[in-house]
């Protein structure tokens, strides 16, 4: 048996992933969350007691960003995010034997619009407006903790790609439906990681006792968003694909209760930390990415 890791807000698409893998090596996965059956983020104890001797957290926790702007959600959005992150900060403080790795989620989304120069954690410049505030506000509640025993990494986040969830089942209905051609502009950078990569990355840091701070979570080859719909009808084999200009998309995001920025944001993102530490990706480019994901699920 390997050791023990606690995944807060585990039950979404990559908390499942991540416990999926992490039982195959051998761990015990803890997994906190709103959901009944699993650690409440109200019982600070039997939180206490998950973190305590564990080899590493993994804090995935935050409402969906999927959603309508209002202000009900806009708030819900922030503090779902900042007030995990601070519950999970005060148990660490509290635990005998606290986790030597504390790794947090946070977004690609922190940047600037980009589709000038891409975005690096040196050179990188942050961007204005509510998401990037929400992202400003996490990082600054997760690196407001001074815990001597427990490393702190920020894991800037872009679109996660994999079979089972996230952002593939929607695109597929769009592509089924004939609307698989350009977004917007479709010039807009399209930063994207496989999530067996992010996996991969939350273990390299794991086994390198030097490495905090903020890492990019992307991968070393974004695309525009015309070459992201050109790649999914590839892996669909459908020809076609009817463009959606900004209009449609806006009146589409108000029928299905989301945001066209989701969309629309130019993501230019590259992991220059993981590339100098030497990382290598399982899934570099997006045509290695879609033959996984097209490759074991029906398309």
């Amino acid at each position: 048996m390997s050791g023990k890791v606690v995944l807060a807000g585990g039950t979404g698409f990559t908390g499942t992933y991540l416990y999926r893998k992490f039982a195959e090596q051998g761990y015990e996965v803890k997994i906190i969350s709103r959901q009944p059956g699993y650690i409440s983020w109200q019982d600070k104890a039997a939180i206490i007691e998950a973190l305590d001797q564990s080899e590493l957290v993994v804090n995935l926790a935050g409402k969906s960003v999927n959603c309508r702007y209002n202000k009900r959600n806009r708030e819900e959005i922030l503090r779902s995010r900042v007030e995990t992150t601070r519950l999970l900060g005060e148990a660490i403080g509290e635990c005998p034997s606290p986790p030597p790795l504390w790794i947090n989620s946070s977004t690609a989304t922190i940047y600037r619009h980009a589709e000038d120069r891409p975005m690096t954690e040196e050179e990188g410049e942050i961007g204005s407006g509510f998401s990037v505030n929400v992202a400003k506000e996490w990082e600054k509640t997760f690196f407001s903790f001074q815990l001597p025993k427990t490393r702190q990494v920020a894991l800037r986040i872009s679109i996660v790609l994999g079979s089972d969830g996230g952002v593939i089942p929607v695109y597929r209905h769009l592509v089924r439906f004939g609307l698989g051609g350009r977004q917007g502009p479709g010039t807009q950078r399209f930063s994207w990681i496989h999530i067996e990569d992010l996996y991969e990355i939350i273990r390299f840091i794991q086994d390198r006792d030097s490495l905090n701070g903020v890492f990019n979570c992307a991968s070393p080859y974004p695309i525009t968003n015309d070459e992201w719909m050109e790649q999914l009808r590839r892996a669909m084999g459908v020809r076609i694909g009817l463009p959606s200009p900004r209009w449609m998309l806006e009146l589409g995001a108000i029928i299905i209760r989301t945001e066209t920025e989701l969309i629309l944001k130019s993501r230019w993102v590259l992991p220059d930390r993981l590339a100098k530490e030497g990382y290598t990706f399982r899934y570099p480019t997006i045509q290695a990415a879609m033959d996984e994901i097209f490759g074991a699920s029906s398309s």
